[in-house]
């Protein structure tokens, strides 16, 4: 991947790739093992994260798919109905394919090997199958010619039957070009067994693998399609859906709204009725029903819209509670901060949160009314009903229901604009003409 960051944790749909694998094979509430390699405490993190029973085991050396899962031998020894491997770095694979392996194994096989039709085999395992049985996987560098052209290949995941996973993986040997132990050397053991070995197949993009920036944004673009897809499915209306990011936890109510160039960033719910208007962000937040929000609104985390609420163009919230029916509606920033219901918030105004050390809170009362170009220096609280003058500067509490007018006093000069011109148009008709 050409980055410091280990590879499943790059982001699709803006959670780690990991996270949407351990996601998919949680399913029945199964026991999960997960094999990081040697230094990778952030991988460590996420899975602590999400699944804090999850045993953790570390790879000290790298000698193979088979080596990595015996890694885990601890919790292999604990048994189990079934054993499914599989890797980090396939986000796209469903619960449902975990299932129908789990399935496979239940009908009598001793090994599942989950397989796909490929548009262009070249470079995979093929699956060799006769009479409905997995016979071998064979690399595309030993394949024969008649090999080659099978288009049925090998997507890395596998369910043993967990009576016998652990004798199966302790008689892979390492006797290959590498020396390193490999799964796909599993289903001859399975038949030289007496057991059978059957393939479970999947569509092609489900079992991507990721190892470069390229493979990622594919990835990110079938992701995509699958949440929009289920959102139009849920009633969401997306006014144009290949231009709407969403994330794997955005959720909907019904009767959304979303026009295009949205960004969804992770934790946003959105309630019934809501509008998003045009080229919003929105991250870490919560919509009330029926609130409406943008065009050009960027919600940053801890941002919560009342029902009805309204956040309009070039508008900036962080931390801001804004109950049912307040308005911020143009050209506005207010973070750390709580507005009540029905409060109206004019064009330009600022909560001015930051000392360049700590954040403090702005309280601004139901049915108060900010004037345009209005700075509230927090800590400070406008009371319900009160009335902040256009372009004051607010660094005291107004009481409920007050007045709070803060400017200079206006001068006003006449005719002083008339011979203003007249002195600059007489200057200019003074000077010199040039002669270029």
């Amino acid at each position: 991947m050409r980055s410091r960051l280990p590879k499943v944790l790059h982001a699709i749909a803006g959670e780690p790739m990991l996270a949407h694998v351990l996601r998919a094979a949680s399913g029945d509430r199964a026991r999960l093992a997960v094999v990081v390699g040697p230094d990778h405490e952030p991988v460590a993190k996420v899975v602590q994260q999400m699944r804090p029973d999850a045993g953790i085991f570390v790879q000290t050396e790298r000698l193979g798919t088979a080596h990595a899962v015996l890694a885990a031998r601890a919790a292999l020894a604990e048994g189990a109905d079934d054993i499914v491997v599989a890797f980090g770095d396939t986000p796209l694979i469903a619960a449902d394919t975990f299932t129908r392996l789990r399935a496979a194994l239940a009908a009598g096989a001793a090994l599942a090997v989950l397989g796909f039709r490929a548009a262009d085999p070249t470079g995979y395992g093929r699956l060799i199958v006769a009479d409905g049985r997995l016979q071998a996987i064979r690399e595309h560098a030993d394949a024969s010619c008649a090999e080659r052209a099978i288009d049925l290949c090998n997507a890395g995941v596998m369910a043993f039957a967990g009576r016998e996973a652990l004798a199966v993986l302790e008689r892979i040997g390492n006797a290959n070009s590498k020396g390193e132990y490999y799964l796909t050397d599993a289903v001859g053991i399975v038949r030289a067994m007496g057991r059978e070995a059957v393939v479970v197949e999947a569509d092609e993009d489900e079992v991507r693998g990721i190892n470069t920036k390229a493979q990622l944004a594919e990835a990110e673009q079938v992701m995509q399609r699958r949440l929009r897809a289920a959102a139009l499915e849920a009633g969401v209306t997306l006014v144009a859906p290949d231009t709407v990011f969403l994330t794997a936890d955005t959720t909907f109510g019904r009767d959304v709204v979303v026009e295009p160039y949205v960004v969804f960033g992770p934790k946003v719910s959105v309630a019934d009725g809501a509008v998003i208007h045009a080229f919003s962000h929105l991250t870490e937040a919560r919509i009330g029903a029926g609130a409406s929000v943008g065009p050009y609104a960027r919600l940053r985390p801890g941002t919560v819209l009342g029902d009805g609420a309204r956040i309009g163009n070039f508008v900036e919230t962080k931390a801001a509670a804004i109950d049912a029916g307040a308005k911020v509606n143009h050209l506005t920033y207010i973070g750390d901060a709580h507005i009540g219901a029905k409060a109206n918030i004019g064009a330009g105004t600022i909560t001015c949160n930051y000392d360049g050390y700590d954040k403090y809170r702005t309280e601004i009362g139901a049915g108060a009314f900010v004037g345009s170009n209005s700075s509230l220096v927090a800590p400070v609280t406008v009371g319900a009903g009160a009335y902040v003058g256009s372009g004051s500067v607010v660094t005291e509490n107004i009481p409920d229901d007050a007045l709070r007018v803060e400017r200079s006093t206006q001068a006003t000069r006449p005719g002083w604009a008339r011979r203003f011109r007249e002195r600059k148009e007489a200057d200019r008709a003074d000077r010199p003409k040039s002669k270029g």
